[in-house]
């Protein structure tokens, strides 16, 4: 009798505690702690390398306008500049879309539209950035210049925003080329929020009286509104993080010019064309540094939108997870 249960007993272990489980367990744990060991490998790393830099030129590094490699003197504010100039003009013009497109989808179109167009938004996405640099040199600057620009010059040339030469780089052709690129991000991710509104809102607005447009305007984009937010975020994450295409458009020339239309710099595209030349080790360390900027301002943009997305998820469903 002892024998017996003694064998139940252990039955009852081996069934509380799978090998197979736990080395799955396992497996999962290390994965993820990889994940955090990478990420803080890669800030360590950028520190470590920036360091010089850092010592060097303190937080005169962050306001200062110069950067003389013969000289040795560094300051990252015209790459600053460049970044947020680019990447917040390139959402104004591709948020309005985006959100039309994500609306058309999910609350208008037929499904025999909607598969079709959220496939080709879609690919969008998948197109090298450096294919979208050499269209935006070959047909995009061409008609940036005329007669978009020419045209913003004659009616608008009384604001400082479209004074100057009409050129086919500059930041309204990086900020358009941008726009172009984080258009499907923001409608894809948009387009998956408003679908998450419970059908009941928009039922209980129309029992109500409401159109279909009121329904859309007055609940559900409110109810959807930190997702939204979310993609928008998301979408300029992807913006301030892009080399080769803004590189290819923006004309590279290290200043501050309120002009759209002049050509300017930004941190990445400044890290990829002045990484091969950095034979100093002040001047390599500079550069470097503005890589763990442009890191820690990705960062932050990309927790942000994760944390706005998670916001709508738990509405919608109740729970949600990062």
């Amino acid at each position: 009798m002892a024998t017996a249960s003694k064998r139940i007993d252990l039955e009852i272990l081996r069934r509380r505690f799978n090998y197979g489980d736990a080395l799955v367990l396992g497996l999962v744990l290390l994965g993820a702690t990889s994940i955090v060991l990478v990420l803080a490998g890669i800030v360590y790393v950028l520190t470590d390398h920036a360091w010089k830099s850092i010592t060097e030129f303190g937080f005169g590094f962050f306001t200062g306008q110069t950067w003389d490699p013969v000289k040795l003197k560094f300051g990252a504010l015209p790459a600053i500049y460049g970044t947020v100039v680019s990447s917040l003009v390139g959402l104004a013009i591709a948020v309005p879309i985006s959100l039309g497109v994500a609306i058309f989808l999910s609350e208008v179109a037929p499904r025999f539209i909607r598969v079709p167009v959220s496939f080709l938004v879609e690919m969008l996405a998948a197109v090298p950035s450096v294919v979208f640099g050499l269209w935006g040199i070959f047909v995009l600057g061409p008609r940036i210049r005329d007669p978009l620009e020419k045209t913003l010059g004659d009616w608008l040339g009384w604001l400082p925003f479209f004074t100057g030469p009409a050129l086919p780089v500059g930041v309204l052709a990086a900020a358009i080329i941008l726009a172009i690129m984080i258009l499907p991000i923001i409608t894809a991710i948009s387009r998956d929020v408003l679908q998450a509104v419970p059908q009941s809102q928009r039922e209980a607005a129309m029992a109500l009286g409401a159109t279909k447009w009121e329904t859309i305007w007055s609940v559900v984009l409110p109810y959807g509104r930190s997702g939204i937010t979310g993609a928008v975020i998301l979408g300029l994450g992807r913006a301030v993080g892009e080399t080769m295409a803004v590189t290819m458009l923006i004309g590279n020339q290290y200043k501050i010019d309120i002009s759209l239309f002049s050509p300017a710099h930004t941190l990445a595209s400044t890290i990829s064309s002045e990484f091969s030349e950095a034979a100093n080790p002040l001047y390599l360390s500079a550069i470097v540094e503005l890589g763990l900027v442009l890191m820690v301002v990705t960062l932050i943009v990309n927790v942000t939108a994760r944390l706005l997305i998670w916001r709508i998820s738990t509405r919608a469903g109740g729970g949600g997870q990062l």
